[in-house]
């Protein structure tokens, strides 16, 4: 696949999680709550994640930002879902590396999340992509009903 049309499958991945997010919403039995916002730009995420024996059994967010902050929030709540906390977290630093253009390991299956290695390109994007994953890193690594 030619590197034009890889980048409009990107596009194509991110917009769609934009405009219909994944696990929008709050999740009324959750055992955690964080709020964090990126001041540069505006963009404000509220994640609720349910936590039981180490493992995130369920994520949702809510906010407002760019196509590129909540298409990030719409993946990272999809692959957090089922892992234990330990993993979400490194999940999280893997995408931080993706998004600083370092080499991450092949055999990770980011699945739709690889449609935002691009915005490593763009200094000014990485803290809207990586908003709604320094809210789970915060919230599964002991901070419970977190404010920032």
């Amino acid at each position: 696949m030619s590197t034009n049309n890889l980048d409009q499958l990107y596009r194509s991945v991110i917009m769609d999680h934009y405009k219909n997010p994944r696990n929008k919403g709050v999740l009324e039995d959750n055992n955690i709550t964080i709020d964090m916002n990126n001041p540069t730009c505006g963009d404000v995420i509220h994640l609720t994640l349910q936590v039981e024996d180490g493992i995130v059994q369920n994520a949702k967010f809510e906010g407002e930002g760019c196509s590129i902050s909540m298409a990030s929030a719409s993946m990272m709540t999809q692959i957090v879902k089922g892992k234990k906390a330990d993993e979400a977290v490194n999940l999280a630093h893997v995408f931080s590396d993706m998004m600083l253009g370092k080499d991450i390991d092949d055999s990770i299956d980011l699945g739709d999340i690889e449609a935002l290695a691009g915005v490593a390109k763009f200094p000014a994007r990485i803290k809207c992509a990586t908003l709604a994953w320094k809210a789970m890193e915060k919230g599964v690594g002991n901070d419970t009903d977190s404010t920032d």
